[in-house]
């Protein structure tokens, strides 16, 4: 295994035990957050601001570099726009972490602990993906085509 693989995993490793701690993987401490009108429990809010402050400082920090700290090219998003995509795409995640109470890494950290509603949220997701990907090469090849 190279530096590079190692980091990778330590860094999934780490993100996955945080994710755990903080109660992520735990569908009712999700939605019991997300019960604004109800027995809310704002703990997760720290959590989340927690994640944008690493976030922010850890992009902030990437801008100013053209490499990684072990020497890899560095890819930054370059999209600025916000659209009907993004939004739509956002509320399509809102609304299935609402009703699962698990978002796509706590869902694949959850895996491991053998529930059969953590293996058909990741199972849907799955789908939605190949979809999703089906979809955008059917408007490629349309668009290729002049269709």
């Amino acid at each position: 295994m190279n530096l590079q693989r190692a980091f990778e995993f330590l860094a999934g490793l780490l993100f996955g035990l945080g994710l755990m701690l903080a109660g992520m993987t735990d569908p009712s401490k999700v939605l019991a957050f997300l019960d604004l009108a109800g027995a809310w429990d704002p703990s997760l809010a720290l959590v989340m601001g927690g994640g944008i402050a690493v976030g922010l400082g850890a992009f902030t920090v990437a801008k100013g570099r053209s490499k990684t700290l072990l020497g890899t090219a560095l890819f930054l998003p370059q999209a600025t726009v916000i659209d009907r995509r993004l939004l739509g795409g956002s509320a399509l995640f809102g609304v299935g972490w609402g009703l699962a109470g698990f978002c796509p890494g706590p869902a694949l950290v959850s895996l491991g602990l053998g529930d059969a509603k953590v293996w058909v949220f990741v199972a849907a997701m799955v789908a939605g993906m190949l979809v999703f990907e089906w979809l955008e090469s059917r408007a490629h090849r349309a668009l290729s085509q002049g269709v």
